[in-house]
């Protein structure tokens, strides 16, 4: 529909609104004018509705926008391409049609009979007042007399008629009626083009290939027909007839098939349209070249229709038309709704502004290539940006990516940018001009909380902390704005993470600044919280799948190493659980407490050592960890009950006393004692378990045996109970049952060494003097030279009375 019947819409419903104001006259007028069973069925009043059914039952009148109607629009349209292709392909390639496709031309013709038969029935809008007109007999007359006459010619069975006639060439020129079906491959371009659905250059481009295809088409058939004309003796008289292709003759051309003969002739259409002939195919004839001068001038006023809707696509797009366009519907809206002077001033104003200063738009360096796009955004935004407050400390890469994201924007005085308990998605940094944040009580008051100057920023607490924005943000003078929107700040956040730790640092540090803003920093300081737990996470998932490069750069975007998760794991428990070396020896590079333990006591080397991995588990020992154990006695009790020997041997190994008690003072020998343990009382007595202690039934492992009945082990348990008397040189079994051992542990180097030159130690119970102690600690450890024992200060131990129990010492050469 044009302009001008658009201006008639606005007019008609403004009039009528003016002398009906109240919502049911304006639901009536909806009603009249979309006619009954538009969407509006339950609005209606008891009037419009009988009107409505009144309407309907005079003449059972279809409505265009009913979806079986629009869903036969679609079917008939298909028909109607298919006519207007076919027509002159009838036309020109059949003198009389085959019999499949006469019975599809037969049921083409029955479908636009019907569609006749609908048009009686069909209501249509009035030109004049844009109502929908519902009267029978309105309708008919409209019909009758528009196209009527010619629908009804067009469906005529021509090819009949034509061999009824004894194939009268003059009746088959009746067959171009059909072509005024094109109308409504016409109308469906032009719905098409309303359509703000699909994209409108996209619409005029198809619209006008759709033409020149079309016009080739039709072209191309003539030419074909045009050689048909002539006798048989004379077509190589013809264009085509006298065609030689290389080797290929066309002098038979009746005789070939239809689709090389088709092709044959859209190709002399073309290049004839196009004026770029080849000189392979021209005119022969007199016919011929009177139909090509028709056909050229033709096309010349074709080409001028396609370059001149070319260009009119272009100036439509230009940025003053937009603005012109913009600028109409936005004062025809207004007009529509009634709009007060102040709004209309503000609105017009803004979009006046903003074309004024649309050159700074990104859209006017699109076809710039990105990194030349970022230079000028540096250039221009840069010396903002590094200043806002929100951004101090920060790097200068995450700097950077902020400047090439953000958009500039104008914006007049009064306006409002943002309102309190609204959800907000785009953060502003403020370049030139003054805003004002206004806070509005319970009560309705307002207040002005703070005015925002230059190089500030407004949103970022509501954006960080994902909670409605705090207050009302006006402008105060004309300013100049910077945005960037939630989701590409949220993005770089992501990838500077200690940048984004910055940030909520200094929004934190601003809002205290205020006692205004206070009640802001327990929603700032949670998702600081927050955030540093999903950081943490991160790493520690980073660990346990072995992802190294994750990890190194986490950390190097400013993650902490040591942070640790809900259960108080760190990514070395993790890291050494999974036995992934070169990630534990990274984050011991990386200075990670080698020992930390967590919310169930395990340390990093106790978890190595529970899943097997000797190889993480040197690693730690050789860099200094050590297995301390919450409640070592029931700790290894529970191993012994398990019957884990190889978990036992590598606890064992690591310097765990296995004299340690639980809570009934017993200690793992008395379990596997009971439990009849062989192999599992073998371990612990070669890790000096001594067989002597008592639980607090007064019970020794021995007596744990000799009720458990296994002789294997009660023998072991005496012939160590005897190797332990030697050792200590006891002489009654009364004395034994009174006294407590005492132990330590013996390592083969000086404590000074460094980590590298350290090895085992082994845990021996402490003899009488100092010389039986040197002797079985270079047995049971292979040394060779002449031997001190040394404390952990470095103090050489003369006599066995200086040493404490479960003391570490350390035995050394003469030379050392």
């Amino acid at each position: 529909m044009g302009d001008s019947d658009k201006e008639g819409e606005y007019e008609v419903d403004d009039l009528r609104e003016g002398f009906k104001s109240s919502r049911g006259s304006r639901l009536n007028l909806i009603a009249n004018q979309f006619g009954f069973g538009f969407g509006f069925r339950r609005n209606f009043s008891s009037q419009s509705l009988i009107t409505g059914i009144r309407h309907f039952s005079k003449g059972s009148v279809i409505h265009p926008d009913n979806r079986w109607y629009r869903t036969w629009t679609k079917f008939i349209l298909i028909w109607a391409l298919y006519s207007s292709f076919f027509t002159p392909m009838e036309f020109a390639f059949f003198r009389g049609l085959p019999e499949n496709l006469s019975i599809l031309d037969i049921a083409g013709q029955i479908a636009f009979l019907v569609d006749i038969i609908l048009q009686f029935f069909l209501a249509y809008r009035d030109s004049q007042t844009y109502c929908l007109v519902y009267k029978r007999t309105r309708i008919a007359l409209r019909y009758l007399k528009s196209s009527f006459i010619i629908d009804l010619l067009s469906c005529l069975p021509w090819d009949v008629i034509y061999k009824a006639c004894g194939r009268k060439e003059e009746v088959r020129y009746l067959l171009w009626i059909r072509l005024y079906r094109v109308r409504k491959v016409i109308e469906f371009f032009q719905t098409l083009e309303k359509d703000i659905r699909i994209n409108y250059l996209f619409t005029r481009i198809i619209k006008l290939i759709a033409v020149e295809i079309y016009c080739t088409h039709t072209a191309a058939c003539i030419f074909y027909y045009l050689a048909t004309t002539l006798p048989p003796e004379k077509e190589g008289y013809t264009w085509i007839g006298s065609l030689k292709l290389g080797d290929y003759s066309y002098s038979n051309f009746r005789d070939i098939d239809i689709w090389t003969r088709y092709t044959t002739s859209m190709y002399f259409a073309i290049v004839t349209m196009a004026t770029v002939g080849y000189g392979d195919i021209h005119a022969v004839n007199l016919r011929e070249m009177i139909f090509i001068m028709i056909y050229v001038s033709f096309d010349m006023v074709l080409g001028a229709y396609l370059i001149g809707n070319m260009t009119a696509l272009i100036v439509k797009g230009s940025k003053t038309e937009k603005f012109r366009d913009k600028m109409t519907d936005l004062i025809k809206y207004m007009n529509r709704n009634k709009l007060g002077r102040d709004i209309r001033d503000q609105i017009k104003g803004h979009v006046r502004l903003q074309y004024e200063s649309s050159y700074t738009e990104a859209s006017v360096l699109q076809d710039i290539p990105v990194s030349i796009r970022a230079k000028i955004s540096q250039t221009l935004y840069m010396p903002y940006i590094e200043k806002v407050s929100l951004f101090k400390g920060c790097s200068s890469e995450f700097i950077n990516q902020i400047v090439i994201r953000v958009h500039e924007e104008f914006f007049l005085p009064g306006e409002v940018i943002m309102e309190q308990g609204n959800v907000v998605d785009q953060l502003y940094f403020v370049c030139h001009g003054v805003l004002e944040e206004v806070g509005v009580g319970e009560d309705g008051s307002e207040e002005t909380v703070s005015q925002l100057q230059p190089n500030s920023s407004f949103g970022e607490v509501s954006i960080l902390c994902n909670i409605p924005q705090p207050y009302t943000v006006c402008i105060c003078e004309l300013s100049r704005l910077l945005r960037i929107d939630k989701q590409s700040f949220t993005n770089i956040l992501e990838i500077y993470f200690c940048d984004g730790r910055k940030v909520l640092t200094n929004l934190l540090e601003g809002k205290e600044s205020n006692l205004r803003l206070k009640q802001l920093k327990s929603d700032i300081t949670f998702h600081i919280g927050k955030h540093e737990a999903e950081l943490a996470l991160r790493v520690n998932s980073a660990a346990y799948h072995g992802d190294l490069y994750q990890l190194k750069g986490l950390i190097r975007a400013g993650a902490d190493p040591n942070k640790t998760d809900y259960d108080g794991r760190s990514p070395l428990h993790l890291a050494t659980s999974r036995g992934y070396e070169d990630i534990t020896l990274f984050l011991i590079k990386k200075g990670v407490d080698i020992n930390i333990k967590d919310k169930f006591g395990n340390t990093p080397l106790l978890e190595a050592i529970k899943c097997g991995h000797d190889g993480v588990t040197s690693l730690l020992v050789k860099e200094g960890a050590s297995l301390n154990v919450d409640d070592a006695g029931s700790f290894l009790c529970t191993a012994v009950a398990r019957g884990d020997s190889d978990f036992l041997k590598r606890v064992l190994s690591n310097g765990v006393d296995p004299s340690s008690r639980d809570y009934d003072h017993r200690t793992p020998l008395h379990v596997a004692a009971s439990e009849g343990l062989y192999l599992m009382a073998k371990l612990l007595l070669e890790a000096g378990a001594s067989v002597f202690t008592k639980d607090r039934w007064g019970n020794t492992p021995l007596d744990e045996g000799r009720m458990c009945g296994n002789k294997n082990l009660i023998k072991l348990l005496e012939d160590a109970e005897c190797t332990q008397l030697s050792e200590f040189h006891y002489c009654s079994q009364g004395m034994i049952d009174k006294m407590h051992p005492r132990k330590c542990t013996v390592f083969p180097f000086h404590p000074w060494d460094e980590k590298v030159h350290r090895r085992h130690g082994i845990v021996l119970w402490v003899p009488h003097n100092i010389e039986e102690l040197i002797k079985l600690a270079v047995d049971k450890l292979d040394f060779l030279d002449g031997h001190s024992i040394l404390s952990e200060d470095g103090g050489k131990i003369l006599d066995v009375d200086m040493i404490n129990d479960g003391q570490k010492l350390y035995l050394i050469s003469e030379t050392q």
